[in-house]
């Protein structure tokens, strides 16, 4: 009998060649491995068996050889197990299969460059498909017994979201799959080559509880005992740990600015873990110029081991400051599956790949089984997605052993009886957060109303150091020029027309000042809002949603060295610059809840008005796409559109074209060093920190202009565009570009 191979090593014998067998038997095994946290070893393990089937073909072969035929090797084992196992069960194999190259495909209807899974299972041996060698696959694959195959999840009580449970756990068979395929692959080929094998080296989440608790300890010992704000972070700090103890599911950590939450949420998911026998935590965090600070707080806090077991997924990570090579290479793969105790990444990453069709992006989605999910800054969960986020959330806790908290300090009201078909049996980590929020109080907020732009200069005059926010870069620009032209002493502008580099450059020069108590007056558009630690006296902010106000309200008084009676949040209405259309629906929840005068306007009981009045005006627009009606139309042929929901599924719909700016050195050597370098994907990483977003319309008058061009076109095409002319790059506000729709993209997510 013909011997039948998956992969060819480098000896003409075939001595070092691995054999089919092996890789299928293997990887079936992997696979129901990483199922491990959720009821679907079974499937996952025939999966696992029959990805690959289509290799017992000699024309597959003859392709291991050298030869240049095309050979679909992925339909034939979707066929077979479509052939073994019972309609429409056999789906949720079949998917797996078929697509472990190109990605899941639609189930019946018509993909872009993708056939259907239908397309696929119609197609014929023979005649469309080379032929198998049954007699080849028969004997060397055992297939185990095929009773018991119907998925084991727990459904949810509205049949409404029953195809959302199944089409959810295909894409979590698939990543089973495709992560066992490459793995086992990867592990074949490093062995040919003599490389070691780097993966499942990390540092457990007991050693890593040690280092927090030893590093926490020290903290708390040089923190003052009898400080008020001290005594509430160490309250909230033991309250998690005493919750930890309960059940994995759904938990609310609602906790005010300067209560310490990412100390006490780390704390809680540490202890939760251990204490459910979770295998790791996943911080969820909304904007990079957060990220990159909360990374650096947990491997601070790890001590020793902080290096090798946190993992930070993002555009902007740059892995020079690993200087050892292994734990740089070890980083590297782990970014492609999430195999790391703690996890940091961005909302982007994560909720994206839980709608993706990818194997790149889908090899993770496993590994999130048996997690704590931390949702930093909750609040910030797209709208025009929230349904089906929120459908993912649950699906995570009910059926894959995870625990997921919503973390912020203002709490989306996402529970029955508030929001219909919302979250259940959710659990509050912080102790009585009503209370919290008044003793940790820091600010008093007021509506001043409408202010022209001069009654807003004349109010920025009146203070040595205040911050105000604008909805729009034109509002801000103007302001500031108008100050600037009047030689109003120590003015500032942020907006995200300056490259990363250029705004980091900029806010140590600013809070340089405040320490200093210098004049620091500051006119930025809301990227501030986004976790930057800078503490103002004053802060005004034009009209947006309240989670907005409450943001901007966290750059005031922020380290408590004033009392709350000198640290004001004025909130303007600005005649001359309208709202703009994304948040006007936002800030008339806000002037709403403002008119049923609450008392504390960032209270609790406010907050949750809010919140409710905002997902009442939005209706429908909560699932804007339709992806669970969808889903609920596919539930009784497990018939769903894959592809279309990944392509639809952007929380950033970017209409922008990336500009890379020569701003220093560092950017010029970078910008060489991308013209001939082999490892493309980790200067790029570098290069985020020198990127400005520019609309496609003021991009394309750019090229037009002359002053910008393609980055090493022989190797990459247009991917890649660089400013050649920095003249029009301006040291107060970016790229000075007049075009009147150079607007939006506040915040850089990706």
């Amino acid at each position: 009998m013909m011997k039948y191979f998956a992969h060819s090593g480098s000896l003409p014998d075939k001595s070092n060649w691995q054999t089919l067998e092996h890789h299928l038997v293997n990887v079936a095994e992997l696979a129901a491995q990483n199922s491990s946290f959720f009821k679907a070893g079974k499937l996952a393990y025939l999966a696992g068996l029959l990805h690959d089937l289509g290799k017992y073909t000699p024309a597959f072969q003859e392709r291991l050889e050298g030869a240049s035929v095309k050979v679909d090797h992925a339909t034939a084992g979707a066929k077979i197990a479509a052939e073994l196992i019972p309609h429409p069960w056999c789906n949720l194999v079949a998917y797996a299969i078929a697509g472990h190259h190109a990605g899941l495909a639609n189930g019946s209807s018509e993909g872009e460059g993708r056939r259907s899974l239908k397309e696929r299972m119609n197609l014929k041996f023979g005649k469309d498909l080379h032929k198998l060698d049954e007699n080849a696959w028969v004997s060397e694959l055992v297939v185990p017994s095929l009773e018991s195959l119907s998925p084991e999840i727990c459904p949810n009580p509205d049949s409404d979201f029953h195809g959302f449970q199944y089409a959810f756990l295909i894409r979590m068979i698939f990543s089973c799959l495709v992560d066992a395929d490459f793995i086992d692959t990867d592990k074949f080929y490093r062995r040919l080559d003599g490389k070691s094998f780097l993966r499942g080296r990390s540092p457990q989440l007991s050693e890593l509880k040690l280092r927090f608790d030893e590093s926490l300890a020290e903290i708390i010992k040089r923190s003052d005992p009898e400080k008020k704000v001290n005594k509430l972070r160490k309250e909230i700090l033991d309250n998690a740990r005493l919750k930890a103890q309960l059940p994995p599911g759904l938990f609310t950590l609602t906790v005010p600015t300067g209560g310490g939450k990412t100390l006490s949420s780390m704390a809680f998911a540490l202890d939760h873990a251990l204490e459910n026998d979770m295998r790791r935590v996943i911080y969820v965090i909304p904007f990079t110029s957060i990220i990159e600070q909360n990374a650096k707080v947990f491997r601070e806090v790890f001590g020793d081991l902080g290096d090798s077991a946190v993992l930070e997924h993002h555009s902007n990570f740059d892995d020079r400051n690993f200087k050892n090579e292994e734990t740089r290479d070890k980083l590297k793969l782990a970014m492609e599956n999430w195999d790391m105790p703690v996890v940091v990444t961005t909302a982007v990453q994560f909720f994206e790949s839980l709608f993706a069709d990818r194997p790149s992006r889908c090899r993770r989605l496993h590994n999130i089984s048996g997690s704590v999910i931390i949702l930093d800054e909750a609040q910030t969960l797209p709208l025009r997605f929230l349904r089906p986020v929120m459908a993912v959330i649950d699906e995570l806790a009910r059926n894959y052993r995870c625990s997921v908290v919503l973390c912020t300090a203002t709490q989306p009201a996402l529970c029955e009886p508030e929001f219909a078909k919302g979250f259940r049996n959710v659990r509050e980590i912080a102790p009585n957060p009503e209370r919290l929020f008044e003793d940790l109080s820091l600010v008093n907020v007021s509506h001043l109303g409408e202010l022209s732009d001069e009654d807003l200069v004349w109010r920025i005059q009146s203070k040595s150091q205040i911050l105000i926010i604008v909805n729009n870069r034109r509002h801000a620009q103007s302001l500031f020029e108008t100050l600037k032209e009047m030689q109003v002493e120590g003015i500032y502008h942020l907006t995200t027309l300056m490259c990363a580099a250029h705004r980091s450059q900029t806010l140590k020069i600013i809070i340089e000042r405040l320490k200093q108590g210098l004049s620091c007056r500051v006119v930025s558009t809301s990227l501030i809002e986004a976790g930057v630690d800078v503490d103002f006296p004053c802060v005004m902010r034009a009209e947006a949603g309240l989670d907005s106000i409450a943001q901007a309200a966290g750059r005031c008084n922020r380290e408590r060295l004033r009392k709350k009676a000198d640290s004001n949040v004025w909130i303007f209405k600005s005649p001359a610059w309208a709202v703009p259309p994304e948040l006007e629906g936002l800030a008339a929840g806000m002037r709403s809840i403002l008119r049923r005068d609450f008392g504390n306007l960032l209270g609790q009981d406010a907050v949750k008005a809010y919140f409710s009045e905002v997902y009442w005006r939005k209706g429908d627009e909560l699932d804007q796409k339709q992806f669970l009606r969808l889903f609920r139309a596919g539930t009784s042929r497990l018939d769903f559109p894959f592809q279309n929901i990944a392509k639809d599924f952007r929380m950033v719909e970017s209409f922008m074209q990336p500009l890379i700016i020569p701003f220093d050195d560092a950017a010029r050597t970078l910008l060489d060093e991308l013209s001939s370098t082999d490892e493309v994907s980790k200067t790029l990483r570098r290069l985020q920190r020198y990127i400005v977003q520019v609309p496609q319309n003021g991009f394309d008058s750019l090229r037009l202009a002359g002053v910008i061009q393609t980055i090493a076109p022989h190797r990459f095409q247009e991917q890649f565009w660089e400013l050649t002319n920095m003249d029009i790059y301006d040291t107060e506000f970016g790229v000075d570009w007049a075009e009147p729709n150079f607007l939006k993209a506040e915040t850089m997510v990706c």
